[in-house]
């Protein structure tokens, strides 16, 4: 089936065997079945009998990969933050943060610019669906704690003692849930790079601010 491939783009992925990329084929394929279904029909209206039949897999085959249509939604979330974090990974050393930042928090959000009112359906039902939302706060709360180990390693600081890199992280992933709901609340006329930028001019002053690990700095300025 032609269309929207969700995980394409992401980069520095470790290489597959053969058996692997078939799994991640099948997978793909069940993954756009359902998500293009439950974006038109809503979460409640489809049947997993309607997935398979889209996919054109068997139902056995559905259950090898995901355990409810839940499931499915969940493991594209895992999958969006799986690429924002190797994307900073690859990010040169000497980028500022905030660039860094905003090219890793991109790969999701440019993926979904790609494919415009198929990716902008897929993003209101999350966002609009209260089990699926919840589900994404969640997978969030991971991301950031994800990003923050990277953003600690740039920046060669401790993440559990240092409070930069889990503030920094939880700024980019304010500024990417911001873009999403700004971008599904609207008729699609808005591109999310547009957005992301906006929403970067507002916070990369803080993130690059040579601020990083020294508690004294709130004391100084309220001197």
């Amino acid at each position: 089936m032609q269309g929207m491939k969700y995980r394409e783009g992401v980069s520095n992925r470790p290489e597959l065997t053969l058996a692997q990329r078939k799994r991640r084929l099948v997978s793909d394929e069940l993954t756009e079945a359902a998500l293009q279904l439950l974006a038109i029909k809503g979460f409640d209206a489809v049947t997993i009998d309607e997935i398979v039949t889209e996919a054109g897999v068997s139902k056995r085959t559905f259950f090898r990969y995901f355990a409810s249509k839940e499931d499915v939604v969940v493991q594209f979330l895992a999958d969006m933050g799986t690429g924002i974090r190797a994307e900073l990974a690859a990010r040169p050393a000497e980028e500022p943060p905030s660039v860094a930042l905003l090219r890793a928090v991109w790969i999701p959000l440019g993926e979904c610019a790609d494919h415009g009112d198929r990716a902008l359906r897929v993003v209101r039902l999350i966002l609009r669906t209260p089990a699926l939302l919840a589900r994404f706060l969640e997978r969030q709360a991971q991301w950031r704690d994800d990003l923050a180990q990277e953003v600690a390693r740039r920046q060669g600081l401790e993440a559990d003692a240092d409070f930069y890199p889990v503030m920094a992280a939880g700024m980019a992933l304010n500024a990417f849930d911001a873009v999403l709901h700004r971008w599904s609340a609207g008729d699609g006329a808005e591109s999310p790079a547009g957005l992301l930028d906006r929403a970067f001019a507002v916070i990369a002053p803080a993130l690059d601010a040579p601020t990083g690990g020294r508690p004294g700095l709130l004391r100084d300025r309220r001197r």
